[in-house]
């Protein structure tokens, strides 16, 4: 005899009931205990409250060896579908470590590479939750399939739609390149980490003993490697901030970067503190951070990679409302010396930023490249020219302010005029020019130095000769190559009028496949 209408609708809650159990009370305590939510939590606290629409939730998988045929649950270990953050539409799968521990199988990856394919059609952004053991060892090559399905589709998806990944327990071997193509990581500390071969394998090979933290946790990756671009203390501040940093990205590469209401209430943009930034002595250091806080919306400035390159800031802010991505040499940090970290760390902002429309601000004072062996062999010559190269193939607005320290290569490849900056500023305590004023007259005067009754005063002499011909922007500035010299204090009015001016521009690139960075 058929069941009736009632009897089926029973049969479907009892079906949602089970799936939304996941792995079972047992296991889901399990994950309490460590300090760990659950993936219906995590989607609980991610999504706008009433929007989430869940897609594959009665998926299982089709493995029916090694006793699996017989233990199976609904939706296979990852919770995938759609709904809002603050009214915006996005893609997310949150893996389920109560079912196989979160383990890919071929049916979780092809939910997981449906939502993906969604996303792009519908030009969202995707968000990955991710908290697995790896690929389902008993389904054996079809897994390791699935990874490379979710891996091309990342790469497909990269700089069509803004793509983050949140790690939030174990993520191992394969399943760390998902995240890695993906725009920005967000590491938990404590119970995330992240490697390609774990501590007991490494201890076979290398014979090093290092535990899963040391190798790859949260600070290791956020201060060491910089694979990881934000680290927090728990899930729900790393959630939190999932939301904040999507309030600075468009929705797509087509679409514009956000900008929210702003009201000058005091009708002024002067900001008198910036006049008191930079020191008297010209090698004393300052916190550029406060040039930025200046210059920006009040609490805007969201930094990314805080922990790691710290000769460089970059991050995201919000000038008169705009979104805008601020890339700055950190004078507090080597000197604000770029080295092999800060080019790539300000490269790989540059170029997201650049992807979705996102206009840039440049903070300069730089003394030049690091000097010496370790960053000649390690390739400071390759790496330096990434940040070069992503500059130069920008096409948003791009504006630089000269703050002090302009030197050598450094000063061109930190967004000059030569490669395509539109308008560049200067303070008149800006020092344009080819060295330091002693390294350079070392040079220039060397023998007329050396055949001097007093040597050591003929330097001083030269030095203060060359400082005063170069340590300064207004050669620039006849030249072009700095479009005004401003006070300090005004620097945020003139932002934000240049970037009103810019709003929209358009630059072509020239027809090709695409470049060949100097990877």
């Amino acid at each position: 005899m058929s069941s009736s209408n009632k009897e089926k609708l029973a049969h479907l809650h009892a079906l949602h009931q089970e799936a939304e159990l996941a792995g079972g009370a047992n296991r889901i305590e399990a994950q309490h205990a460590k300090g760990k939510l659950t993936a219906r939590e995590r989607i609980h606290l991610l999504i706008d409250e009433g929007t989430f629409e869940e897609i594959g939730k009665f998926v299982t998988h089709r493995c029916y060896d090694f006793g699996l045929e017989h233990e199976k649950y609904l939706g296979d270990g990852v919770i995938t579908g759609y709904g809002t953050i603050h009214g915006r539409s996005v893609y997310v799968y949150a893996q389920d470590f109560t079912i196989f521990g979160g383990a890919l199988s071929e049916a979780h990856a092809k939910k997981i590479c449906r939502i993906m394919d969604l996303a792009m059609q519908n030009g969202m952004p995707i968000i990955g939750l991710n908290d697995s053991g790896g690929a389902r060892i008993q389904e054996g090559v079809v897994s390791l399939g699935g990874y490379a399905d979710i891996f091309y589709r990342n790469t497909l998806a990269s700089g069509v739609i803004p793509q983050l990944s949140a790690i939030m327990g174990p993520c191992a071997g394969g399943a760390v390149y998902s995240p890695a193509i993906t725009d920005f990581i967000m590491m938990v500390e404590n119970t995330s980490y992240m490697f390609v071969t774990g501590p007991n394998v490494v201890k076979t090979v290398t014979h090093e003993q290092v535990s899963a933290e040391e190798l790859g946790g949260a600070s290791t990756h956020a201060s060491k490697s910089g694979v990881t671009h934000f680290a927090y203390a728990n899930e729900i501040e790393c959630i939190t901030n999932i939301k904040k940093l999507l309030s600075y990205i468009p929705q797509n590469c087509e679409d514009k970067a956000p900008n929210v209401f702003y009201e000058n209430s005091n009708g002024s943009e002067l900001r008198p503190k910036l006049d008191l930034v930079i020191p008297e002595n010209p090698n004393q250091p300052y916190d550029m951070r406060e040039v930025v806080h200046e210059i920006c919306d009040q609490d805007s400035f969201m930094e990314v990679h805080e922990n790691f390159a710290c000769n460089i800031v970059v991050g995201f802010a919000r000038l008169a409302g705009r979104s805008i991505g601020i890339v700055g040499n950190q004078p507090s940090v080597m000197a604000g010396v770029l080295d092999i970290n800060a080019s790539t760390k300000a490269a790989r902002f540059i170029r997201f930023c650049d992807c979705f429309n996102i206009p840039l601000l440049v903070l300069e004072d730089v003394p030049g490249f690091m000097p010496g062996t370790d960053q000649e062999w390690r390739g400071i010559i390759t790496n330096g020219a990434k940040l070069l190269y992503a500059f130069s193939e920008a096409t948003v607005p791009r504006i630089t302010v000269i703050t002090r320290k302009a030197y050598g290569g450094a000063y061109d490849v930190m967004n000059s005029k030569h490669i395509g900056a539109d308008m560049n500023f200067a303070w008149p305590t800006a020092e344009i020019a080819v060295m330091g004023a002693k390294g350079a007259a070392e040079i220039i005067f060397k023998k007329e130095i050396a055949e001097a009754n007093d040597p050591a005063q003929r330097l001083e002499e030269k030095i203060d000769e060359y400082t005063n011909k170069f340590a300064n922007p207004y050669l620039a500035a006849s030249m072009g190559y700095v479009d005004e010299v401003i006070a300090p204090n005004e620097t945020r009015s003139k932002l934000i009028t240049a970037f009103k001016m810019l709003e929209n521009k358009v630059a072509n690139l020239p027809r090709k496949k695409h470049g060949n960075i100097p990877l």
